[in-house]
């Protein structure tokens, strides 16, 4: 799995990326002056824009390349600090990004997360690990957004993967379906080649 995702962005195969950021979460976020949680966070807009929302926001992303376009394609300063995940710290902003394993990741607690592009990223096999360490991260009551895929993978496969609303309740029970609508769109051009013609974003929060 590590090696199939290294390899993604080094052939630039990313086709799950939003280049201006989730409508969704624009859409449903909630809060100011939070620390939040973004794993497996690519280079996606989103850092900014919750920044913009008065939050302090730190990515975790396995890939270098990842990170450190993120800050080149945004002209954003940053100085490096090594450790077991080397620290990217913005200058003038309230942005950080880990780059390397979010399971070797431990520089909680934080009281929001923002999951778009790591639950649904995940093989079966590794998902409840990844609950679990996520949720040894976060505050008690931590505010947590959603945001998941539903299709038939019959037709199409991850990833990203579909993730039923069993499972993902299955994880996190106070979890509530607050929007859903057909992304087709938007989703990596694999899915429309394969003939699928819906594929559905569910927003979960609590």
């Amino acid at each position: 799995m590590t090696e199939a995702w290294l390899e993604r962005w080094q052939q630039g195969q990313i086709g799950w990326h939003e280049s201006n950021g989730n409508s969704s979460l624009q859409k449903h976020w909630e809060g100011r002056g939070k620390r939040v949680l973004v794993p497996l966070c690519g280079k996606t807009q989103d850092l900014i824009w919750l920044e913009r929302q008065g939050n302090e926001v730190v990515g975790v992303e396995l890939s270098e390349i990842a990170v450190e376009a993120f800050f080149e394609e945004n002209e954003i300063a940053y100085s490096r600090v090594e450790g077991a995940l080397t620290e990217y710290v913005a200058d003038k902003h309230a942005i950080t990004i880990y780059c390397g394993d979010f399971f070797a990741f431990s520089a909680g607690p934080f009281d929001a997360c923002y999951d778009r592009g790591a639950l649904v990223a995940l093989p079966p096999k590794l998902r409840r690990r990844y609950v679990e360490h996520l949720q040894s991260l976060l505050t008690t009551n931590a505010a947590l957004l959603v945001i998941c895929l539903e299709y038939d993978d019959r037709i199409a496969s991850g990833p990203p993967f579909s993730i039923t609303a069993n499972e993902i309740l299955s994880y996190w029970p106070d979890l509530k379906r607050i929007d859903a609508y057909n992304d087709v769109e938007n989703s990596p051009p694999k899915f429309r080649q394969a003939g699928l013609n819906e594929v559905t974003e569910v927003v979960w929060r609590i």
